[in-house]
C-alpha cells in the first residue's frame, strides 16, 4: 500500500485556504486534473501572480517590481514539484 504524503500548509502561504477542491484544466493542452482544496489554494496564487505579471508589466518577468510575486510563485512551484509532482506535470510545467 502506497503512502501518500500529508500536505501541510506552507508558513510562506499568505492566500486564502479553501474548502473544496476542484478539476483544473491546462491553458494549453487542455489536460485535467484534480486538486485538493490546499492545492488548488497555491495553483489559484500561482496563476495569479503569473497573470498579474502579464497585464501589469507586460509579462516582463525581468522587471524589479516582480521580484516579491516571482518569489511566491517560485514558492508555490517548488511546493507543488515536491508534494504532487504529477499534477505540477500536468498543469504547471
Amino acid at each position: 500500500m502506497t503512502k501518500i504524503k500529508e500536505q501541510k500548509v506552507p508558513k510562506w502561504f499568505e492566500g486564502e485556504i479553501y474548502e473544496e477542491g476542484s478539476v483544473v484544466q491546462n491553458r494549453f493542452s487542455g489536460e485535467e486534473y484534480k486538486l485538493n482544496a490546499l492545492e488548488l489554494s497555491i495553483y489559484d496564487m500561482i496563476m495569479g501572480a503569473q497573470m498579474w505579471i502579464e497585464m501589469r508589466y507586460n509579462g516582463d518577468m525581468l522587471d524589479p517590481r516582480t521580484a516579491n510575486i516571482q518569489n511566491d510563485m517560485r514558492k508555490g512551484l517548488d511546493w507543488f514539484k515536491s508534494n504532487n509532482a504529477k499534477a505540477y506535470m500536468v498543469l504547471l510545467d
